[in-house]
């Protein structure tokens, strides 16, 4: 597939030339196993009292909270660090890209690297909900993560690669001043 062949909202992902790309494929897959461990983290939630332990140090010690820890972490890698650098992106590149063809295009790393940051703030506030002891503040910033871990693994729309593009059309990031390739 060209990039001539690609929706409007994916044409605007597209490496430049001259510029490093990334296998579009690697973020689907990382979206998959994100999406998965997301829905874990939501069963786990409600498979738990309604409403959360008293004590800071009861909440955080609950399975549920302690797999959307890694999995905040886990986005905050990918936001500073890019999604190259990624330990999915590891593991896309070392154990499914070999076994692949060649992909269409290649998309510019800058757009998946936001939404990362994207998911680094929406999982960070699960986190901050849930120590301070609101109700299903874990559960609904999780199941908010997971939709668009969701949609990206399996309709290949990355509702933070969309919010990136939309601010450089409103030119509040410029190609050249967002998140770094890193």
């Amino acid at each position: 597939m060209t990039s001539q062949n690609l929706s409007a909202s994916k044409r605007g992902l597209v490496a430049q030339p001259g510029q490093p790309g990334i296998d579009p494929r690697g973020p689907r897959f990382s979206a998959g196993i994100t999406a998965v461990l997301l829905l874990v983290v939501i069963g786990l939630a409600l498979g738990s009292t309604a409403s959360p332990p008293p004590m800071v140090a009861e909440r955080a010690t609950q399975p549920a909270f302690i797999l959307f820890a890694i999995i905040t972490v886990l986005f905050g890698w990918g936001a500073f660090a890019g999604v190259q650098k990624h330990p999915y992106g590891w593991l896309f590149k070392k154990f499914v890209r070999p076994r692949l063809g060649a992909p269409g295009h290649l998309e510019d790393p800058r757009p998946p690297t936001f939404s990362q940051g994207v998911g680094l703030f929406v999982t960070l506030i699960g986190v901050v909900l849930h120590l301070s002891g609101v109700p299903f503040g874990l559960t609904i910033f999780a199941a908010l993560a997971f939709i668009a871990a969701f949609l990206n693994s399996v309709f290949d729309y990355c509702f933070g690669c969309q919010i990136y593009l939309l601010l450089i059309r409103a030119r509040v990031l410029g190609r050249d001043r967002g998140s770094s390739p890193a």
